[in-house]
């Protein structure tokens, strides 16, 4: 009964926002300009090499919508990444009112770099929309064979279906992902919103995309799945 109550939470909050954001992606912060002052001449630097990249391929939720950019919860994986020691740079691939279609068609230049592992935290805007659970699935299935074929690891963070379609829609959608990490045998947050859904006060006023507390503990939900995964990667091999 308070699932279903958080659920009902969740779903009004994320319609209030999917009317504010859109479906589309926004437009991208333009790059800083390069420093045109005149400089010593000197060798030209070796481009330093380039560190393994973990992506972020979410939704508002991951895009950090109405939060500074550096308080977005793939930021605070960046920190806690950077004080275990792992080198690896997370990389923030969340585009507000996204849905799973929409991260494959951009799954691409998503991972475009050394991408090792994928969070992939899409569904929300799917459950919202009352997309066909199968078309989800075969959406995300399709981006986790892709990176996989790549060599990338994906952690499939879970998402629940708003009471809007039904018992039957919220089963199913439910199920999807932990379907999925079994087929395809990969690492699942079970439910991205852990800990934060429904709890006013680590939401925003839309009821839905988190406050700067509740993306702490959104980081700390895919963390827990995340930091063996690296630590793993990071050991030296036996007998090596």
């Amino acid at each position: 009964m308070i699932r279903r109550l958080l659920l009902k939470i969740l779903s009004c909050g994320l319609l209030a926002a999917a009317a504010g954001c859109g479906a589309d992606a926004p437009a991208r912060e333009p790059r800083p300009q390069a420093d045109t002052a005149p400089v010593p001449a000197a060798p030209a630097p070796a481009p330093p090499s380039e560190r393994p990249r973990i992506v972020a391929l979410g939704d508002s939720l991951t895009a950090g919508l109405g939060l500074p950019r550096e308080l977005a919860y793939p930021t605070l994986l960046q920190e806690r990444v950077d004080a275990a020691g792992l080198d690896y740079e997370v990389v923030n691939a969340g585009v507000s009112g996204d849905t799973s279609a929409g991260g494959l068609r951009r799954l691409d230049w998503s991972l475009e770099g050394n991408v090792r592992v994928l969070i992939l935290a899409l569904g929300a805007n799917d459950g919202l929309r009352g997309v066909p659970v199968a078309e989800m699935r075969r959406n995300l299935g399709a981006i986790i064979e892709h990176a996989q074929k790549r060599g990338i690891t994906v952690v499939l963070a879970g998402m629940e279906a708003p009471p809007n379609f039904g018992r039957a829609y919220i089963s199913e959608f439910h199920q999807a992902y932990p379907d999925l990490a079994t087929h395809y045998k990969v690492r699942l947050v079970p439910f991205l919103l852990e800990g934060v859904a429904g709890v006013s006060s680590l939401n925003q006023r839309d009821g839905i995309h988190p406050t700067a507390e509740g993306a702490r503990i959104i980081a700390d939900n895919v963390w827990a799945v995340l930091k063996p995964i690296l630590e793993k990667s990071a050991a030296p091999s036996a007998g090596s």
